[in-house]
C-alpha cells in the first residue's frame, strides 16, 4: 500500500480535498481492507522490477477495480496496461466466486456482481483517459463520496475471448 499512497499523493491528492485524502489513507491502511485480502475477497496483481513492486492492481466483487497504481518512475512503460491485460485475462476466463452468505448477497445487489463479462471502475478524474484508451466507457456522471471524486466506467469482455 506504500506504492498506492506515494502515487496517490503525487497525482491525485492535489485535486482532492483534505477529506478525500484522509479517506484514501484510511481505506488503504484499514484492518478491514487487510481482512478482505486475507479472506480472498479482493485479489491483487503486482508488477515488479527485481524485488521492488512498481505497479499494483486489485479488484473486488469479482469485477470491480479497487486500486490501480504505477510508480511514477515507471509511468509510460506499459505497466498499467499490462496489469489491466492480466486482470482481464483472469476475470474473463473464470467462474464467479460463489455467494457464501447474506452479506455477499447484499454486495451482489450493490455492485451488480457479474459473471465475468465486464469490469467496472470508479476512475479518478485524471485517470479517465487511461481507462478510455483501454476500452472503458463512462456509465454515469462524476460523483463524490467521502471527498473522493470518481467517474463510473465499464468495459465489456474483450473481443476474441
Amino acid at each position: 500500500m506504500a506504492l498506492a499512497w506515494r502515487t496517490f499523493s503525487r497525482y491525485d491528492a492535489p485535486i482532492y480535498s483534505t477529506e478525500g485524502c484522509e479517506s484514501f489513507i484510511d481505506f488503504i491502511s484499514s484492518q478491514s481492507l487487510k481482512k478482505v485480502f486475507l479472506l480472498g475477497r479482493y485479489r491483487m496483481l503486482v508488477a515488479k522490477d527485481g524485488d521492488e513492486i512498481v505497479g499494483l492492481a486489485s479488484f473486488r466483487e469479482n469485477n470491480h477495480i479497487s486500486l490501480l497504481f504505477v510508480d511514477a518512475d515507471y509511468h509510460g512503460c506499459g505497466i498499467g496496461r499490462a496489469l489491466m491485460s492480466c486482470m482481464e485475462d483472469y476475470l474473463f476466463e473464470r467462474d464467479v466466486l460463489p455467494l457464501d452468505n447474506e452479506d455477499d448477497k447484499i454486495l451482489d445487489v450493490l455492485y451488480e456482481r457479474a459473471d465475468g463479462h465486464y469490469i467496472t471502475v470508479f476512475a479518478a478524474p485524471n485517470a479517465e483517459e487511461f481507462y478510455k484508451k483501454l476500452g472503458f466507457i463512462r456509465i454515469g456522471e462524476e460523483g463524490i463520496a467521502d471527498g473522493i471524486t470518481y467517474i463510473p466506467m465499464k468495459k465489456s469482455e474483450k473481443e476474441g475471448v
